[in-house]
C-alpha cells in the first residue's frame, strides 16, 4: 500500500467514524504537524482556506484538536492514543444508542413454535457469517460440534467464545479438516474433544475456482450453520455465503447431524 492509498483510506475511515470530509483531511494533516495554521493545513491537505476553520471548530468540539489563540491561529491534534480513544466512545455511544432505539420501536409478533422447526435462511458476507458464529457459540446450552476447514477462521475472537462456553459446562467438540488445524487446535484448546475428519468426499476438492466449504457448525443438535466461499462470486456479491438452520425437526439439520456424526473420527482419547 502507498502513502497515497494509506492516506485515501485513512480519510475513508474518518468519515465512517462521523467526521465530513474537510474534517477528516484537515485532522490527518495535523496528526502529521506539531502545529499548522488554517494556510498550512489548506496548501497540503487541499481542503479551501474558509473551510478549514469550520473543519477545525467541529475537530474541536469533538476534542480531537487544540487551538491557540494566536494570530496567525495555530492547530494541532491530540494525541493519536487519545484520538482514537475519543472516537471509539462517541462510536460505542452511538450503536448503544441505535440499540436502545431500534428496541424501543421493535415490534415482536406472537410466534408460531411449529413453524419455526422449519427454518432455513441464507447469509452473506463474511463479517456476517463471522457475528452469527460467534451469537450461536455464545447462546449454546449443552452441545456444540464445530468443523472447521479454512485455517482463517482459527481467530482469538474465536477460541474466546469457545472457551467460554466450556467454563460453561458445554460440550465441545471440533473437527478439523487439515493436521494444521488439528495442531492449533489442540494447542489453543487442551479441554475439549478435537476429531479429525475424513468428509472430504462433501467437502471436495481443495481447488481456486470451485466453491469450498468452510465451516460446519452445529449447536445443541437444533441448529446449524454451514458456510462456503465463492472464489467467481461477482463485484456486487458475497465471496463467503452461509446456509443457517433452526429446529430439531428439520430435515436439514437432521441430515448434516448424522453426517458430522459420522465424518468425524477421534484422534486420540487423551487423558485430560
Amino acid at each position: 500500500m502507498t502513502s497515497e492509498q494509506r492516506k485515501a483510506e485513512t480519510v475513508s475511515l474518518l468519515q465512517d467514524l462521523g467526521l465530513k470530509e474537510y474534517e477528516a483531511r484537515s485532522f490527518l494533516i495535523l496528526t502529521q504537524l506539531s502545529t499548522g495554521t488554517a494556510k498550512e493545513i489548506s496548501e497540503i491537505s487541499e481542503v479551501p482556506r474558509t473551510r478549514v476553520y469550520d473543519a477545525v471548530r467541529v475537530l474541536e468540539s469533538k476534542g480531537l484538536v487544540e487551538v491557540q489563540h494566536s494570530n496567525p491561529q495555530q492547530f494541532r491534534a491530540v494525541s493519536i492514543k487519545e484520538a482514537t480513544a475519543i472516537l471509539r466512545q462517541q462510536y460505542d455511544t452511538r450503536i448503544d444508542t441505535l440499540q436502545s432505539h431500534l428496541e424501543a420501536l421493535e415490534f415482536q409478533p406472537e410466534v408460531d413454535d411449529s413453524n419455526r422447526m422449519q427454518e432455513v435462511w441464507a447469509l452473506s458476507g463474511h463479517d456476517g457469517i463471522e457475528s452469527r458464529t460467534h451469537s450461536l457459540l455464545a447462546d449454546a446450552e449443552s452441545e456444540i460440534v464445530l468443523l472447521v476447514v479454512e485455517e482463517e477462521l482459527l481467530t482469538e475472537a474465536l477460541y474466546e467464545r469457545l472457551h467460554d462456553a466450556v467454563d460453561r459446562g458445554v460440550d465441545v467438540i471440533i473437527g478439523g479438516e487439515t493436521e494444521a488445524i488439528i495442531a492449533k487446535l489442540d494447542l489453543e484448546m487442551p479441554s475439549v474433544k478435537v476429531f479429525e475428519t475424513e468428509l472430504d468426499w462433501l467437502l471436495g476438492p481443495a481447488s481456486d475456482d470451485e466453491v469450498a466449504i468452510s465451516r460446519l457448525l452445529l449447536v445443541d443438535r437444533t441448529t446449524l450453520l454451514v458456510s462456503s466461499f465463492y472464489p467467481d462470486a461477482g463485484p456486487d456479491e458475497s465471496h463467503e455465503q452461509a446456509v443457517f438452520a433452526n429446529g430439531l425437526e428439520n430435515g436439514v439439520v437432521v441430515l448434516l447431524r448424522r453426517i458430522i456424526s459420522s465424518g468425524l473420527l477421534p484422534v486420540a482419547d487423551p487423558v485430560r
